[in-house]
């Protein structure tokens, strides 16, 4: 390391620019990430399974939304290995990019008909997998921006600001779909009105990568260079000296990713769902489509405008105790705070039918509690993931956890809530279950780690 990079390290990351790019990234990468979870709901099912049932497409449309889930694992390994060997920079700026690329392709597919019936759905599942790869490298490396570059007493705090970019990005995203849905007739919506997002996404893309080529490595990287840290494998020893870490992570982040998955994408699908057969009816005879009634599974029958909006508020929610939860993850601990908000997941959970069955008002106030505590689960995980790692692995163990729990936490939760609400007849209680034992999950490993406040960051080199 030169003594110019020494000098100027310290100069040019400066407070703003360090919580702006670790924000402007992710905010980007979940804006790209929540384009695709609504159209899966609104749009692909239609779409890309135009001769499914109704439920069979929408259960087709979220196994495709889960390719991702398998893909971020290899992401978090690829894009982790080049984080702690090369820095943390330039594999940010590559994470982004692939983000954007994948999601403006999205934009181009055409309906699944003619030549395109297996074409269309096949470049999606690709295009889905390269989403998945992007997210895997770079939600680890903006948590890594943010608190590898924070006063000791401050990482929680600032580790929230890349955190808050998955509420800003889903609000982004859901208000163009909002918009779009109210100003569009259902045709035009459906034959192109749905592609503006995603192409709308290459405009993000370019503001996030601007400010973040102006970045230059955290002091944490530069001591792993100047000390000769740098391992030739840094998954290999991740795996081999640092695995219970691993594993402990992992499940820290279950109930978070259980919680979130239903609370956006089980819940359109739940609210919007035609209440009555009748209802339902008319609904498949509007699309040309034949109404099966064995498959009938009531809903809530919330219009789909009105319930993307419920969505925006409840996210709302989930931003501000996002900025909350850093100061209060300091005052009290990571570990001990956590526990305290999981307990309350877990009484959500059991209590989820008083808020998910009766109408459009329990069911905004369930958004708003689940939202609450998804702002304040999700806020602190930027700070306490990457505390469990020493800095020459810090990238790839952080990464590895946050995203192993993608698959175990994640990948199936719409799929699964949906298909226990089907086995419900359109009673949630399994789902709240569900929901619950992704906290008992959470609650043990949070009990068999400790709490990493005071770790110091820099001086943690193995």
């Amino acid at each position: 390391m030169s003594k110019a990079n020494t000098a100027v390290a310290p100069k040019e990351n400066t407070r703003g620019r360090v919580l702006f790019a670790s924000m402007i990234g992710t905010t980007v990468e979940f804006f790209d990430f929540y384009a695709y979870a609504t159209a899966s709901v609104l749009v692909f099912p239609a779409l890309f399974f135009p001769n499914a049932t109704t439920i069979n497409a929408i259960l087709s449309s979220f196994a495709i939304f889960g390719v991702a889930f398998i893909a971020r694992p290899l992401g978090s390994v690829v894009f982790g290995h080049y984080g702690d060997k090369l820095g943390r920079k330039g594999t940010l700026v590559a994470s982004l990019l692939l983000m954007g690329i994948s999601t403006f392709l999205i934009g181009f597919l055409p309906p699944a008909q003619g030549m395109w019936t297996v074409l269309a759905p096949t470049a999606l599942v690709l295009l889905r997998f390269a989403q998945g790869l992007a997210l895997g490298g770079e939600w680890s490396g903006a948590a890594l921006l943010a608190t590898e570059n924070a006063p000791k007493n401050k990482r929680a705090i600032y580790g929230t600001f890349p955190q808050l970019g998955a509420p800003v990005g889903f609000i982004i995203a859901n208000l163009l779909f909002v918009l779009l849905q109210t100003s569009l007739t259902p045709e035009q919506f459906m034959a192109w009105g749905w592609r503006i997002p995603f192409f709308f996404s290459a405009v993000m893309v370019v503001i996030g990568l601007w400010v973040r080529l102006k970045l230059v490595e955290s002091l944490s990287f530069q001591k792993v260079i100047s000390q000769d840290k740098v391992l030739k494998s840094p998954f290999k020893a991740t795996m081999k000296h640092h695995w219970r870490p691993v594993v402990a992570g992992t499940f820290i982040m279950v109930a978070t990713y259980v919680l979130f998955y239903l609370m956006t994408s089980f819940t359109l699908t739940y609210g919007t769902a035609p209440a009555t057969e009748e209802a339902a009816r008319a609904a498949a005879e509007a699309k040309g489509k034949v109404f099966d009634a064995a498959g009938f599974v009531p809903g809530l029958g919330i219009d789909r405008p009105v319930f993307l909006t419920m969505l925006i508020i409840g996210v709302v929610f989930f931003g501000i105790f996002t900025v909350a939860s850093g100061p209060l993850a300091e005052k009290f601990g990571r570990r001990k705070f956590l526990i305290w908000v999981t307990v309350a997941i877990l009484i959500f959970g059991a209590g989820w039918t008083l808020f998910f069955g009766p109408g459009q008002a329990a069911a905004m106030v369930g958004l708003i509690v689940g939202f609450t505590l998804m702002g304040l689960t999700f806020g602190p995980m930027a700070a306490y993931l990457p505390e469990l790692f020493p800095s020459n692995v810090r990238y790839t163990g952080s990464a590895i956890a946050y995203n192993m729990s993608s698959v175990i936490g994640a990948a199936p939760a719409s799929f699964v809530a949906i298909a226990l609400w089907n086995a419900g007849g359109g009673n949630t209680v399994g789902v709240g279950i569900y929901l619950a034992i992704g906290a008992v999950l959470t609650l043990v490993a949070l009990f068999m780690t400790r709490d990493t406040s005071d770790v110091d960051m820099e001086e943690f080199v193995e």
